[in-house]
């Protein structure tokens, strides 16, 4: 789907350019649809663990940035890319992550609860990232940024959760079955709308977009590698371990895309255009190698076995 969406933005630009203004509300709108799937309850169980959340958030959030910033400045010199690099990995944790999660057996409520943080604080976390570590080499319109999150992120978070706990799961019941397709085309049109803003700089003859492109894989492995330290450092056991591993791992790449493209020039956006293209894929085959699947009755081994 999101690799469908790049393709559209950059092959029809004329069309998916006319839905930039309504970027936001429809990336609301795919914030809300998650979000009611969220309760308090899972979050006050995950906190239990500070530690590795506090982890989580400093290799996230402070190391993970710090890389991009000094491999980036070290292989471009244009500082519109290198503010991209540091834009794109100071963002919060990919909702998708999630999913991953699922599939390989890990601590649910944590995974939600890295999630949900990560994305209710992105209003703070990415304007100063960006103040400190690019500070006046670029303009920054930091209310702005934070503005934003909290319309695409922070306020429809806090609706869906409020919903969900005060219909006791009854509306979402209701609601999700048609929202959640209809979330999914508005990832798909969020992400073709901000493509086609970038359409003219994207030229997959030019040797600088497959360095930016294997910069960006490197820098995703290397945030996978990361987090599996975290999980091994805390000595939180395995479910946690695979939420920690694929949330520090994992970036919300359209979140960061709408706020590149808003905010900075169109060159800024591609480290996030490119990732897009690769971050599950990427999410795939780290998951496979690092992380041992475990079955419904805790036991790790390979699927087969455990028919």
């Amino acid at each position: 789907m999101t690799a469908l969406a790049v393709a559209m933005g950059l092959l029809l630009p004329g069309i998916f350019i006319h839905l930039r203004p309504f970027v936001i509300l429809l990336f609301g709108i795919m914030t809300f649809s998650g979000a009611l799937k969220l309760t308090a309850k899972e979050l006050g169980i995950a906190v239990q663990n500070p530690l590795a959340i506090l982890l989580f958030f400093f290799i996230s959030h402070v190391i993970m940035p710090v890389i991009a910033l000094f491999s980036s400045s070290l292989f471009f010199a244009d500082l519109d890319l290198v503010t991209g690099f540091v834009l794109l990995f100071a963002g919060p944790t990919a909702v998708s992550g999630f999913i991953w999660v699922s599939i390989y057996k890990g601590d649910k409520a944590l995974g939600l609860t890295l999630i949900l943080l990560s994305t209710l604080l992105a209003p703070l976390i990415v304007p100063f990232t960006l103040s400190v570590l690019i500070g006046e080499k670029v303009v920054l319109d930091m209310s702005g940024i934070a503005i934003s999150l909290l319309f695409m992120v922070v306020i429809p978070t806090i609706i869906g959760v409020l919903i969900n706990e005060t219909s006791k799961g009854k509306i979402p019941k209701v609601i999700c079955p048609g929202l959640d397709p209809f979330a999914k085309i508005c990832l798909i049109l969020v992400i073709a709308a901000n493509s086609a803003v970038v359409a003219p700089n994207i030229r997959f003859d030019n040797l600088l977009i497959w360095q930016i492109a294997l910069l960006c894989i490197t820098l995703t492995v290397t945030g996978f590698i990361l987090s599996k330290f975290t999980g091994i450092l805390t000595k939180c056991g395995e479910e946690k371990s695979i939420s920690l591993f694929f949330a520090g791992g994992l970036r919300n790449f359209s979140a960061v895309l709408t706020i590149a493209v808003a905010f900075f020039p169109e060159s800024t956006a591609l480290p996030t255009l490119l990732c897009i293209v690769f971050q599950q894929i990427i999410a795939a085959i780290m998951g496979k190698i690092m992380v041992r699947k475990t079955n419904s009755h805790g036991d790790t081994g390979d699927t087969e076995n455990t028919k």
